[in-house]
């Protein structure tokens, strides 16, 4: 790559980097492009599309981030405050930061290397889940396509009311994690929904978002 083709893909990083943290990874590409004081045709020249532009700038961060947040949890001596800890963090930092509020939701499955750290934040949870039933804090017939719940729901209300209540999303929070407790269990009313359920659903919900 030439020197000037470097240094404005080093500009268009930043200016992603910012926008995407600023409003998601829905970012216009064309304000992206703007800010970094280049053309709408050098952004695609150089990285092609958003999904690349996604996976060049966000999937090294999320991978570091998501895996603090988990390495944190499992760290905690009562798995049940593990877990709350996570669902905490995580809920936070999708509030905090749109961009990995969009990574928590999958929103861009063509991103391949966000994916994969998707999947591994996936495997983190289902850990951090596991940990907490057999410690007998957290409820049996809590899953991973609930924690997935968890977080697509927490995403749209916490985008929602970000400049209106900003921790409005903690109170809906602490309410759920009493809720999850063992000893709060009541039998639930339906079965969790199927993977290509929630993948359809999930879909839905991060399309409209």
């Amino acid at each position: 790559m030439r020197a000037d083709a470097q240094r404005n893909a080093e500009k268009l990083r930043k200016a992603a980097a910012e926008l995407f943290q600023e409003r998601g990874l829905q970012a216009p590409l064309k304000e992206i492009a703007r800010r970094a004081g280049v053309s709408h045709g050098t952004l695609y020249n150089l990285f092609g599309t958003r999904e690349a532009l996604i996976d060049d700038v966000v999937a090294d961060l999320a991978a570091e981030r998501l895996g603090e947040v988990a390495r944190e949890a499992l760290a905690h001596e009562d798995a049940w405050d593990g877990f709350a800890y996570y669902i905490e963090k995580i809920c936070e930092l999708q509030v905090s930061d749109p961009a990995m509020g969009d990574v928590v939701t999958g929103r861009y499955p063509d991103a391949e290397r966000l994916m994969a750290v998707c999947e591994s934040a996936r495997v983190d949870s289902m850990r951090i889940i596991e940990r907490a039933q057999r410690a007998g804090g957290l409820r049996p017939d809590f899953t991973g396509g609930d924690m997935v719940f968890v977080f697509g729901t927490n995403a749209l209300i916490g985008r929602a009311a970000r400049d209106t209540a900003p921790d409005a999303w903690r109170r809906g929070i602490a309410f759920l994690l009493d809720g999850l407790r063992t000893q709060a269990a009541h039998p639930l009313p339906t079965a969790p929904l199927t993977p290509r359920q929630l993948h359809e659903v999930m879909t839905k919900v991060t399309s409209a978002s």
